[in-house]
C-alpha cells in the first residue's frame, strides 16, 4: 500500500473518507481493501458497531469496483 502522508491527507477531500471524522482513507483501491480490513478488526475488538462496518464496506466497495 502505497504510503499516505499527513500533508496528501489533509489535502484529500471529505467524499474521499470511508468512516466518520475523516477517519479511513480510500484515495485508491490499496486503502480502500485495507479501510475494510482495519473496520473488520474493529467491530471483532468491539471498537465500532456493524452498521458503521457495512457503510465503510459501502463506501471502499465503490472504489474497488470503480
Amino acid at each position: 500500500m502505497p504510503t499516505l502522508t499527513a500533508a496528501q491527507r489533509k489535502k484529500l477531500p471529505k467524499s474521499e473518507f470511508a468512516g466518520p471524522g475523516k477517519s479511513y482513507p480510500i484515495p485508491d483501491k490499496a486503502h480502500a481493501a485495507d479501510a475494510k480490513a482495519r473496520a473488520a478488526q474493529a467491530v471483532k475488538a468491539g471498537r465500532m458497531s456493524k452498521s458503521q462496518e457495512s457503510k465503510i464496506d459501502a463506501k471502499a466497495n465503490k472504489k474497488l469496483d470503480g
